[in-house]
């Protein structure tokens, strides 16, 4: 099927045209009335319904979450934020990046100077028209030397806004981005309405298909479809009630019982039984997302590669892949691009080996080493018991990890970025250079090894600007062999999305992989049968 087509079909199914709008554009392309009737067919084929009340029960969210958008760490602030706003690009279910806000953008020759044509007649809740006063708020909040902001990276290079009439916003950067406009798409990006020239975050009022009615971090929320959501055929739960159940047996559970509608991230050694229970759907997708182990470099004995090498050879991979995930993953290699990443690098496979690890640590002038590693399953399902088993791969190496315990809630404040190793996954993100940018750039917020290598970060300002496709595949397969070689962090395995749902909740024929649960949007995407 034309892909097209495709795009015409995935219209209906979201509700954006009907049935006689679709036969009328299909057979336009050349598909005979039979075969444009046949993919109308079955009720998976239904235009969504509106109505009802969907619980989410998440397995991420702490106490310390803000409603500042770039401060957002965790799923549950994730699904607040998006289905609240909207961003100026997003990654739709096929992974193509389409306009969220902006209908259109176009960058000059040299990709320094991108132009973004915002919709009209959008509407904040309150009223208000967005205009591009309120796109340069947006981004500005997140720029300036002092932002704290996880998304400072992607908008620092901004060199100067400015509005072109209400509709029109271009953005001049300090050298070219070919990949600027997928930045757009980050779930801190969201675009606020502007205040007196500061975008107003503390009122929370957005352009999205919901309003926050009551929110108790890291505990519950609830949101009221926006009567007046600008975006045809998205939003259609009447209610949303957000629940946060860190620990993965209640999670499951809490769905097997119908006390929720949809859980984030199965418990991979039970999954199979939740998935025989009538009732329960339990899907699985391959994205972006990633396990680590990230190493304070800045702090001993971190500081010495030799001792990173000797933990990174000191993990047996295969057995973390078979006890950990289950085989719902692929192997990592200390390096954080996804094999569906372009230009994902194939590096020769580093294997456990004890001896080698024995080598680097003799050559860090050590005859054994004793480390904490701190963990908790806030960081991903079965965090501790990954932590736990590398501290039995480590010790034919004469490597003792101690784990220590950590509380999930306000894991993510208290402990990553703050003890000298702990565990962390991230979602991954759909270019090399966001990637990079976001989590291994010298001093970008979200470098959570406080990692700094001068070939790499000049590597990564040239790849950046480069246009040609040859060069930025030899300037980025270096730059991971870099990151596996002398980065801070241990990766150790691509997972998969695994997630469970009421057969009575339903999506369109693809759900986004870039984030979990649709890309962090199925609140906006789903709906009830």
């Amino acid at each position: 099927m034309p892909s097209n087509v495709d795009f015409l079909h995935r219209q209906f199914i979201e509700g954006r045209i009907g049935r006689r709008g679709f036969l009328k554009g299909a057979m336009a392309l050349g598909l005979t009335a039979g075969a444009a009737q046949s993919l109308l067919s079955g009720p998976a084929q239904a235009a969504p319904k509106k109505g009802g009340r969907l619980r989410a029960g998440l397995a991420e969210g702490g106490s310390t979450d803000s409603l500042d958008p770039g401060s957002y760490t965790d799923i549950y602030m994730i699904t607040v934020g998006f289905a609240t706003h909207n961003t100026l690009t997003e990654i739709n279910p096929e992974g193509e990046l389409v306009g969220d806000l902006v209908e259109s953008w176009e960058a000059s020759a040299d990709a320094a100077t991108w132009t973004f044509k915002i919709r009209k007649g959008v509407e904040f809740s309150n009223g208000k028209t967005l205009a591009a006063g309120d796109v340069i708020a947006s981004l500005n909040h997140h720029r300036g030397k002092d932002s704290k902001s996880a998304a400072k990276a992607n908008v620092d290079p901004i060199e100067n806004m400015r509005a072109d009439g209400d509709h029109t916003v271009v953005l001049e950067l300090a050298s070219g981005n070919a990949d600027f406009p997928y930045l757009m798409a980050d779930y801190h990006l969201l675009i606020m309405p502007e205040v007196d020239g500061k975008a107003d975050w503390k009122n929370y009022i957005g352009s999205g298909g919901y309003t926050l009615e009551a929110h108790e971090p890291g505990v519950r929320s609830t949101l009221k479809r926006n009567p007046n959501y600008w975006k045809a055929g998205r939003a259609h739960f009447d209610e949303l009630e957000l629940l946060v159940i860190a620990d993965v047996n209640a999670r499951q559970n809490a769905v097997a019982t119908g006390e929720v509608d949809v859980i984030s991230r199965c418990d991979l050694k039970t999954v199979g039984l939740l998935a025989r229970r009538p009732g329960i759907r339990v899907e699985e997708e391959t994205g972006f997302l990633h396990y680590t182990a990230p190493m304070l470099t800045t702090q001993a004995p971190f500081d010495n590669n030799d001792v990173r090498l000797a933990l990174k050879y000191a993990v047996n991979r295969e057995q973390l892949m078979d006890k950990i995930l289950k085989g719902h993953g692929t192997l990592a290699n200390d390096q954080p691009i996804a094999p569906s990443v372009p230009f994902h690098a194939e590096l020769k496979q580093r294997a456990y080996d004890p001896d080698k690890a024995k080598f680097h640590l003799k050559k860090a002038g050590l005859s054994s080493l004793s480390v904490d590693l701190s963990a908790a399953d806030a960081a991903f399902a079965g965090a501790v018991d990954a932590a736990v088993l590398m501290k039995e791969q480590a010790a034919p190496a004469g490597i003792d990890i101690n784990v220590v315990r950590e509380p999930n809630d306000g894991y993510w404040s208290n402990v990553w970025m703050k003890k000298p190793w702990s565990m962390c996954y991230w979602g991954g993100r759909p270019t090399c250079d966001w990637m990079f940018s976001t989590a291994y750039a010298e001093g970008a917020n979200w470098n959570d090894t406080f990692w700094s290598h001068e070939r790499f970060n000049m590597l990564l300002r040239s790849g950046r600007g480069e246009l040609d496709s040859t060069k930025r595949a030899e300037i980025y397969r270096e730059m991971q062999q870099i990151v596996s070689d002398e980065g801070g962090v241990l990766a150790w395995g691509f997972a998969n999305y695994v997630y469970a749902m009421s057969d009575k909740v339903t999506h369109g024929p693809k759900v986004a992989a870039n984030w979990e649960l649709d890309g962090g949007r199925y609140a906006e995407r789903w709906w009830f049968s």
